[in-house]
């Protein structure tokens, strides 16, 4: 699984006209299914994001991670995360996960998220959504669990 993370000041999810997550301070995480992940990739997905350390201590260094700093989880289906881009000009999605299969991926994510972390908002599924964000640093890091090591 694949995890876009940026620190934010604030970011949220619009659908149809309609905000349906916000959080302040924070993380945005987009998120992309890989054909062949499960619960157990998603699980150290969301282990990594929250306790990855992006935020600033009383000196300015990136030590803190979100649990330390209150801030809310702002996490979104992108399944273009899971693309193959290695070769020509237009994206092949037979490395992302089936539609089924990345929809319980990330309603497993949401679900452990929200008993992990008590400020937790989510994208919807399969929507066309607008986001918007205000990047904090900008601070940006991809986490992959298919390159992370163990």
């Amino acid at each position: 699984m694949i995890a876009l993370i940026q620190r934010v000041r604030r970011a949220s999810v619009d659908v149809d006209g309609e905000c349906i997550a916000t959080i302040g301070t924070g993380i945005l995480a987009l998120i992309g299914v890989a054909a062949g992940d499960d619960a157990a990739q998603a699980d150290r997905l969301l282990e990594r994001v929250l306790t990855y350390r992006i935020f600033p201590d009383e000196e300015g260094r990136m030590n803190r991670d979100l649990r330390s700093t209150g801030g809310g989880l702002l996490l979104v289906p992108q399944f273009t995360l899971a693309a193959d881009t290695r070769k020509g000009t237009r994206p092949g999605f037979s490395t992302a996960a089936a539609p089924d299969l990345a929809r319980r991926l990330f309603e497993h994510l949401q679900q452990q998220a929200g008993l992990r972390h008590p400020r937790v908002a989510c994208g919807r599924f399969g929507a066309d959504m607008q986001v918007s964000l205000v990047n904090d640093g900008p601070v940006t890091f991809l986490l992959d669990t298919a390159r992370a090591p163990d």
